[in-house]
């Protein structure tokens, strides 16, 4: 755990296997090989100043990533950063978008593949856009783009009408955006959805069914406060659920089809 204000800096000899001795707080040399500053700390001579309080976090690799993973109300957009935005107002040839920071962002349209001059995206009021900041520092207005580097969308663009669309806080998002998360794949055991993370603490679902779409939002809802053991054992029962659900269901088929077929050929009334 850190503190603002903390100066970390690295042993005089980087070693991998030094687990523990990576950081430290306290005079040291200048880091060897190529590091990475992640949020919440900024470079200060030959160290790293810690800007927010909560869990340093690692990434090995060269010189190594650091960054702090804390708990914050409101998103800060960040260059590169995948997120949703709902579209409020069209201005000209830009529509803004509220992506939950401290103003909104800007849109072109022309920045959706293959749109041009005459070919125009089909953008409403009201609509889910999924994207990512070109343009992200305090001095600038946020400015997103639906196309990577090669002009494609990759999955971006307009979200569909349907769906459900609710906020989580942003370390839920950072948790199901980890490498090693195994929400997802386990909730795809459990229904077929499609499911669209935002790092500014939007996820939007869709399942077949609206009781499904819901069953996964209480879900992921809940995982944010359960452990992975607690969290097998609820999809468990779920799973019950699921099946015994699934075999009622049949033997209703079967009960309607076989009182249909006695109708039919005038054996038996219906009761």
């Amino acid at each position: 755990v850190v503190l603002p204000g903390d100066l970390l800096l690295l042993p005089a000899h980087y070693d991998e296997d030094a687990e523990g001795e990576r950081l430290r707080l306290s005079a040291g040399a200048v880091p060897q090989g190529r590091l990475l500053c992640g949020p919440g700390l900024r470079r200060s001579g030959a160290g790293l100043l810690v800007t927010k309080c909560g869990l340093l976090r690692h990434r090995p690799g060269g010189g190594g990533a650091y960054w702090v993973d804390s708990q914050q109300k409101r998103y800060v957009p960040v260059k590169g950063d995948h997120v949703i935005g709902i579209v409020t107002a069209k201005a000209g040839d830009v529509f803004r978008l509220d992506v939950g920071g401290s103003e909104p962002a800007s849109l072109s349209y022309l920045a959706f593949e293959g749109a041009t001059k005459r070919n125009r995206p089909n953008v409403q009021v009201g609509d889910l856009i999924y994207g990512q900041f070109v343009v992200a520092n305090k001095d600038m207005e946020p400015e997103m783009v639906c196309i990577d580097s090669s002009g494609k969308s990759s999955g971006m663009g307009i979200i569909g009408q349907d769906g459900f669309l609710f906020k989580v806080s942003l370390g839920l998002i950072r948790k199901l955006l980890a490498p090693k998360c195994e929400i997802i794949q386990e909730l795809s055991q459990l229904y077929p959805f499609e499911l669209v993370l935002g790092m500014n603490g939007r996820i939007w679902v869709k399942a077949k069914t609206v009781q499904q779409t819901l069953i996964i939002v209480n879900i992921l809802e809940a995982c944010e406060y359960m452990t992975a053991e607690q969290r097998k054992q609820a999809l468990a029962k779920l799973l019950m659920y699921k099946d015994q659900e699934q075999i009622d269901r049949n033997d209703r088929k079967i009960q309607k089809c076989s009182v249909e077929i006695q109708f039919d050929n005038n054996t038996l009334t219906l009761q």
